[in-house]
């Protein structure tokens, strides 16, 4: 075993012989987390996985502690405890039998080039090929539709069927993002998912936020996670948020112009999506060109050869029903009202924060 730093130390039996775990989680405490996304699912895994510790981080190198000051317990008269700042990498084996690393606690303050150097070499250590995070973003979503991810990768090829809802934007840095670009760099993939959390519930514990980002890692790394107990604290926090809701009419405003918001812009990407595939139909420039020549060498034999006006058969679907659009063309794509008949431009103030058209970014 070469690998050496001093920001970290290998316990005594990886020092000896390191088991490979081809994917790192990585879960730093500190930056955004809304909804408590990231925190929640890396202490479940802890509470319901066969680990154990393969290396730790040296806090005291790492962390400022005047700008977040740990906690200590004065007891009647004296000091009997001191919570010190710890960043641990831990070996799991997930419900499949399949190991992984987790690399859960501080977000580190200072020296983060650092710090990615020396995540690499345990990376090279491990047999790491794969490095996934998840977290919690706060957006102007209800609680009440379903649970909104944004996925990436460095190869997008990794995602699948994925069509992102972001364009080029400038983020806050943060230690791990800084480690997805970094370990790119050099040569790991590395896969990411971030969960819209309604931004009024980004200080609380959100349980579908949690489900939502266990299922998206499990289908990015192909990880098999407990996700029983999660299910049913969702089901728990999503009661409290009701109960909560009942008692403040203002709130269950909000939420119910959020639905409307929410709503305009899925109706607005249907609207997209039937608008592609009828286009789609259309003939290509080529097949246009090729008529165009043809006309111009015979247009008598082009006007006798061409079929008889008829209508367009009506599409059925599976139920065997006529599934034909009726919208006229110059209707499609436009924005439909709001369910009371409210025009968008009144209820604008309901639109997700720097969105355009119903957009839901925050």
């Amino acid at each position: 075993m070469t690998t050496h730093s001093p920001l970290f130390r290998l316990e005594v039996d990886s020092a000896r012989q390191p088991q490979p775990a081809p994917l790192l989680m990585v879960s730093l405490e500190g930056f955004l987390d809304a909804g408590h996304v990231r925190s929640t699912l890396a202490e479940h895994l802890l509470d319901t996985l066969e680990h154990e510790a393969v290396a730790t981080f040296d806090t005291d190198q790492l962390v400022d502690y005047r700008s977040r000051r740990p906690l200590m317990t004065f007891d009647a008269d004296h000091y009997t405890a001191y919570e010190q700042p710890s960043l641990v990498l831990y070996r799991l084996v997930d419900s499949a039998g399949e190991p992984f690393l987790l690399l859960h606690g501080v977000e580190p303050d200072y020296r983060w080039e650092g710090f990615v150097e020396a995540v690499r070499q345990l990376c090279l250590a491990f047999g790491v090929r794969r490095m996934v995070t998840a977290q919690g973003i706060p957006m102007a979503v209800p609680h009440t539709r379903p649970v909104g991810t944004t996925r990436f990768a460095s190869d997008s090829s990794a995602l699948g069927d994925y069509t992102p809802i972001f364009g080029q934007v400038k983020v806050p840095s943060s230690a791990d993002t800084l480690l997805h670009l970094r370990l790119a760099e050099a040569g790991l993939l590395t896969l990411g998912v971030a969960v819209h959390v309604p931004h009024y519930l980004a200080d609380t514990q959100f349980g579908d936020a949690v489900v939502a980002a266990a299922d998206v890692v499990m289908e990015l790394t192909g990880l098999v996670l407990p996700t029983a107990d999660l299910i049913a604290m969702a089901g728990l926090t999503r009661g409290q948020i009701e109960a909560e809701l009942a008692q403040h009419g203002e709130a269950k405003e909000v939420v119910e112009g959020l639905e409307r918001s929410y709503d305009r812009f899925v109706e607005g990407q249907r609207r997209k999506s039937l608008l592609a595939a009828q286009a789609a139909n259309l003939p290509s420039a080529d097949e246009i060109g090729a008529q165009l020549e043809a006309f111009l060498r015979d247009p008598e034999s082009v006007e006798s050869s061409a079929p008889a006006e008829e209508s367009p058969a009506p599409a059925e679907g599976a139920d065997g029903h006529d599934t034909t659009p009726t919208t006229p063309s110059s209707e499609v794509g436009e924005p439909p009202e709001s369910a009371d008949g409210v025009e968008d431009a009144a209820d604008g103030a309901d639109r997700p924060e720097g969105s355009e058209d119903g957009d839901p970014r925050p």
